[in-house]
């Protein structure tokens, strides 16, 4: 009987994935003491009021000196676009829902891009309270007059956007709403641009628009989407195996390329 080869080959490589899968009791605690860590820090940092809006000014100042002061153009664009204005408010509340499904499906489909992913993201948290930490700073729905806080007017939960998540009034810099779905796009684009580079670069929207719904919304300055950029950007080649372990193929010394972490 002939051999189908293709078949085999996929086999093979289902079978390679689910060997290479991380634990998922491991990765749920994992995951659980991050966001609990997370949440706990994020609630105690950048609580200086004065601090947070000396900094917003100083942003602002670098802003319009830099010709890039959006802010308040877009959010009256917005306000005045009701219908716009709900999705923007239901998008900046729902993406989690997009977060966890990337976190999921990479988890499930793609465990040596999720691995990789897996440390960028819990670098990014902890780099980011730090931020938090050191420059507070206002959103422009707090720090310029006349920003309407569009979220808070059209909220999932009921008008109360302070509530939800008590954590972080002052750490607008970086903006984690891009922050964090860059890293979906990220995390998707890793595991996808060789196969499917057309589906891979199209995962790059989703921060595309959730910038523009943090600016319009009166959450973040265009600075805030700059530093989140960088942040991922610092946390993924600070994650990623040095440029010559790649070139030959292998991991560092002493372990495998499959090596968990």
């Amino acid at each position: 009987m002939p051999v189908n080869h293709s078949t085999s080959a996929r086999a093979r490589s289902e079978t390679s994935r689910r060997r290479e899968r991380p634990a998922l009791p491991a990765e749920l605690l994992i995951l659980g003491l991050a966001v609990l860590l997370f949440a706990r820090v994020h609630a105690s940092v950048g609580l200086d009021v004065s601090v947070a809006t000396a900094n917003a000014q100083h942003l602002q100042s670098l802003e319009r000196a830099l010709h890039v002061d959006l802010e308040s153009t877009a959010n009256h664009w917005l306000v005045d676009r009701s219908g716009s204005a709900v999705a923007a408010a239901y998008f900046y509340r729902l993406y989690y829902a997009a977060f966890v499904a990337v976190l999921a499906w990479a988890w499930l489909r793609h465990p040596e891009t999720y691995l990789r992913a897996r440390r960028t993201l819990l670098v990014m948290a902890a780099i980011a309270l730090l931020m938090y930490w050191a420059v507070p700073m206002s959103p422009p729905r707090f720090a310029l007059p006349g920003i309407v806080d569009v979220v808070s007017r059209h909220d999932l939960f009921g008008g109360h956007a302070e509530q939800v998540g008590r954590a972080g009034p002052y750490s607008a810099m970086p903006s984690l709403h891009v922050g964090w779905s860059a890293w979906c796009a990220y995390t998707v684009w890793a595991a996808l641009h060789v196969t499917r580079p057309y589906l891979a670069w199209a995962a790059w929207l989703f921060p595309a628009l959730m910038t523009l719904v943090v600016i319009g919304t009166g959450n973040h300055y265009l600075l805030d989407v700059v530093g989140s950029a960088l942040l991922l950007t610092v946390c993924v080649l600070a994650t990623s195996p040095p440029l010559g372990w790649r070139l030959r193929g292998r991991g560092p010394p002493g372990r495998s390329p499959s090596g968990h972490s």
